[in-house]
C-alpha cells in the first residue's frame, strides 16, 4: 500500500507539474505561467480568480489594433486626428491635444512603452468609430477565445467595478497578442526608451513602464498595470534558447516585489523546458507543380524554424502533416508564402509553419495554354 501511495505522488507531480511547484508568487493574489507555441501551462495559482487587470487591459485592444494593421484597414505612416474625448483621457498619457495629429506608429510607442491612455482611446476612436463599439469588439473577441472570467469596460484599464478579468485569461490574452503582433509588436514592447513628436517643438520623452525588458534576461514585452485597486499587476513575455514563455502576477503589493516574483516564475520554467528541433528555416518541405505556372515546377520550403517545447525528460516525434495552400493565384514572387502546414505530433501537440516558393512563378498566358493542350495531344 504505500509503495502504491508514493507511485502515485510521482505520478502527479509530473502529469500535473502546474500544481507541482511549490507557490513562485507568494505575495501575489493570483499567477499564471504558461509556455507561448503550445499553451502549455507549467504553474497557476488562483488563476481563474476574477481580479482588476489596470492596464494590462491594454493587451486586448492591441490585439484588435493589430488586427486592423494586418488587414491594411490601418497603416503605420497614417495621422489620427485626437478628438477631446481622446485628450480628456486621466491617468498615464502623453498629453494629446484636441485636433492634434499624430502618427499610428507613435500613438502605439505611447500604448506599448508607457501605456499612454488618451493614445488607447485615439486609435480605439479610429478603428471602431467609438470607444463603446470597440469594447464592444474587445468583449466579443474576448467570448470567442472562451475567456469565462473577463469583462471590460474601458479600452484602458481605468478602474470599473465591472471591468475584470484574471491571471489565466491575461495570459491567454498576451499568446494572441503575440500572434498578431509578432516581431512588430516586441521591437516596440522590448524598446526601454524612446520619443514621441520628436521632430517637433514638443517632444515627449517616453520611458518603458516595464523596467524588466532592461533588467530582465530574455524579456521584450509586455504589459505592466496599476490602479490603486488593482495593486501592482504584469504580464511579461520572455525568450530563451528558442523557448518563450508568458508569465503573469497580479494584485502585488509592489513593483518591486512582481519584478522579483514574475522572474522567478521565469526562470522556474525556463529550467524544466526543453527544444526539440524538427525543421530549420529554408529545408524543403516538397515538390510542388503547377500546371498552369511558368516555371511549371518549384520547391517549398519553411520559413520559419519548426520545433517543440517539451518537459526535459520528453522526447516527440511527427506523426503527420497537412498542407493546406492558402494562395491558388498566379503569380507568384519568390519566397513568397503560399500555404501552410501543420505538422501533428505523437504527445497530441500541434504546431503550424508557413512554406514559401522558391522561384517566381508567372502564370501562364492564352497563347502558353493552347501550346501546352497542343503539344499533349501529340504525346
Amino acid at each position: 500500500m504505500k509503495k502504491t501511495v508514493i507511485f502515485l505522488i510521482f505520478l502527479l507531480m509530473f502529469t500535473h507539474p502546474s500544481y507541482a511547484l511549490e507557490d513562485l508568487a507568494p505575495n501575489a493574489k493570483s499567477a499564471f505561467l504558461m509556455e507561448a507555441s503550445t499553451g502549455k501551462v507549467i504553474y497557476e495559482k488562483n488563476s481563474e480568480e476574477k481580479l482588476y487587470p489596470a492596464s494590462m487591459t491594454k493587451m486586448m485592444s492591441l490585439i484588435l489594433v493589430y488586427e486592423a494593421i494586418n488587414k491594411q484597414q490601418l497603416k503605420l505612416d497614417e495621422f489620427i486626428t485626437i478628438s477631446e474625448n481622446a485628450a480628456s483621457m486621466g491617468g498615464s498619457q502623453i498629453f494629446l491635444q484636441p485636433n492634434e495629429q499624430m502618427s499610428v506608429s507613435d500613438l502605439l510607442k505611447a500604448i506599448c512603452i508607457s501605456s499612454a491612455n488618451d493614445a488607447m482611446v485615439a486609435l480605439a476612436e479610429k478603428i471602431s468609430g467609438s470607444v463603446s463599439e470597440f469594447v464592444d469588439q474587445m468583449n466579443d473577441l474576448s467570448k470567442e477565445m472562451g475567456l469565462v472570467n473577463t469583462n471590460f469596460i474601458n479600452t484602458t484599464g481605468l478602474h470599473d467595478d465591472n471591468h475584470y478579468s484574471c491571471a489565466k485569461d491575461m495570459g491567454m490574452i498576451a499568446k494572441k497578442l503575440l500572434e498578431v503582433g509578432k516581431e512588430d509588436l516586441l521591437k516596440i514592447t522590448s524598446t526601454y526608451e524612446d520619443y514621441v513628436r520628436q521632430n517637433t517643438e514638443n517632444p515627449f520623452w517616453l520611458v518603458n513602464t516595464n523596467k524588466l525588458v532592461k533588467y530582465g534576461e530574455g524579456v521584450d514585452g509586455l504589459k505592466t498595470g496599476f490602479t490603486s485597486e488593482a495593486l501592482s499587476c504584469i504580464t511579461v513575455t520572455a525568450k530563451k534558447d528558442h523557448i518563450r514563455l508568458i508569465s503573469v502576477v497580479m494584485k502585488e503589493p509592489d513593483s518591486k516585489t512582481r519584478n522579483k516574483e514574475v522572474m522567478e516564475m521565469l526562470q522556474v520554467g525556463f529550467s524544466r523546458l526543453t527544444y526539440q528541433s524538427i525543421y530549420k528555416k529554408n529545408d524543403i518541405y516538397i515538390d510542388h507543380y503547377f500546371e498552369f505556372g511558368l516555371p511549371h515546377q518549384t520547391q517549398l520550403y519553411f520559413m520559419s524554424d519548426v520545433g517543440i517545447v517539451l518537459n526535459k525528460d520528453e522526447k516527440a516525434n511527427v506523426k503527420d502533416m497537412i498542407y493546406t495552400q492558402t494562395k491558388k493565384e498566379l503569380p507568384l514572387e519568390k519566397n513568397e508564402k503560399i500555404g501552410e502546414v501543420k505538422i501533428m505530433f505523437d504527445n497530441n501537440t500541434e504546431y503550424i509553419v508557413d512554406v514559401g516558393v522558391s522561384d517566381k512563378i508567372e502564370k501562364m498566358s492564352f497563347l502558353d495554354m493552347m501550346c501546352m493542350t497542343f503539344w499533349r495531344v501529340l504525346t
